[in-house]
């Protein structure tokens, strides 16, 4: 990567009380665009993520989690228990330092230890992830990921028709929400410095429950609900209304995904399948036709296909113009010269572990380069140049503290 220039949101501070993933990874954004984000876990525990797997044997300690490599990179870290008076007192100095307030405790828990969005500075951003919402009759709930995905809908979408419904690979309503937290803590910082609602200084508070990034997203399965009637059922690998297109297994044991439903790349299909004929076949001449006849045409797909490497059938439908991509496993991705070249793969200084390749920063701006994001922290490891250097305390109140497990 090319030296890094300041970020947009650099000179914006960013606490990040989260845990596990939603709004750790918000914070996290932020980070990656230039906030400094400070991170406070509790002591002598740490983050959720720290004890999650796959972990690395560590020669001199407990074995490492890459979960925690990946979800604390790129801030710094502190200890600080929000359960005690005095900690919660330091907690308040240094967000009276910050811009932006990232959490994802249950609805209330805040408000109990006063940390409540009237107890803090006006003009701070305020991030609530929750999984129902600050607000609601379902507010109170505890819940996780899964239920995200299954409140919003699309748990009941996932899957094939004659099986129970399927959770995605990865914790989609998590980062989801922090995807969308992130862009409205940066409308919200926008609205507060240039002075949108008529006076600056202006504060927010973003309620983003996890369900509704999700319902956000459905496409239009709530609009053919109420105008038709219709509700939306699992698909598997292909849409009712559309093929050939499918997940299509190679000859070497690959999942390659096509996509040729419109009339233009059903020719080009066709041609790279040297099935020139298949275009004037009466059964598949239209897009109606080919999805009334989809076991028919995605059948004629995935018998070419087999007779193919992944590879093969890539090259084939690229000469061709056609839409094509394999499904890639972590291996691929490694490999890949066009992850490569475009720089999707980071090598990050971990404090424990030493450099561990992983996913770079993600959007990238073109006239500011983004830096690659520090390693994740070791749990307090900041904490002498955040609460001394930052806060303010003296060498000898953060030994103190420290011993009676404040810090």
């Amino acid at each position: 990567m090319t030296d890094p220039t300041p970020g947009p949101l650099s000179g914006i501070r960013v606490v990040d009380v989260g845990t596990r993933i939603s709004a750790p990874f918000c914070a996290g954004l932020l980070g990656e665009l230039g906030a400094d984000v400070i991170k406070v876990e509790l002591p002598g525990q740490g983050d959720f993520m720290r004890t999650m797997g796959p972990f690395v044997p560590v020669d001199d300690g407990p074995d490492y989690s890459l979960s925690w490599a990946v979800e604390g990179r790129g801030r710094r870290g502190v200890t600080c228990d929000l359960r005690r008076p005095e900690g919660r007192d330091l907690f308040k100095r240094l967000v009276a330092t910050a811009d932006v307030l990232c959490e994802n405790f249950r609805p209330g828990t805040m408000e109990r230890w006063g940390l409540g969005p009237e107890d803090l500075p006006d003009d701070l951003v305020y991030v609530r992830i929750s999984v129902f919402g600050q607000s609601g009759p379902y507010a109170p709930r505890p819940g996780l990921d899964r239920l995200g995905i299954a409140f919003g809908g699309l748990l009941h979408l996932t899957g094939d028709p004659d099986r129970p419904p399927v959770r995605p690979g990865l914790s989609i309503s998590d980062y989801l929400t922090g995807v969308f937290a992130a862009f409205a803590a940066v409308s919200a910082l926008y609205g507060r410095d240039a002075g949108v609602r008529g006076s600056r200084g202006d504060g927010e508070v973003i309620d983003a429950p996890l369900y509704a990034s999700i319902l956000r997203i459905l496409e239009w399965t709530l609009a053919g609900y109420d105008r038709l009637g219709v509700v939306r059922e699992r698909e598997g690998n292909r849409l009712s209304h559309s093929a050939p297109l499918d997940n299509y297994l190679s000859a070497d044991g690959s999942f390659v995904c096509i996509v040729a439903a419109s009339d233009a790349n059903f020719s080009r299909l066709c041609a790279a399948m040297g099935r020139p004929e298949l275009t004037s076949d009466p059964r598949f001449v239209t897009l109606a036709d080919r999805a009334a006849r989809a076991d028919e045409i995605n059948g004629v797909v995935a018998a070419w296909t087999a007779s193919l490497t992944a590879e093969e059938i890539t090259a084939r439908c690229v000469e061709h113009d056609v839409p094509v991509g394999t499904a890639y496993s972590a291996a691929d991705i490694f490999a890949d010269p066009h992850m490569t070249a475009r720089g999707d793969l980071v090598s990050i200084d971990d404090p424990v572990i030493g450099p561990v390749r992983q996913q770079a920063p993600f959007p990238r701006l073109a006239k500011r380069p983004t830096p690659v994001p520090t390693g994740a922290p070791r749990l307090g490891e900041h904490n002498r140049e955040v609460w001394c250097d930052l806060v303010g305390l003296s060498e000898a109140e953060l030994a103190e503290l420290g011993e009676r497990g404040v810090l």
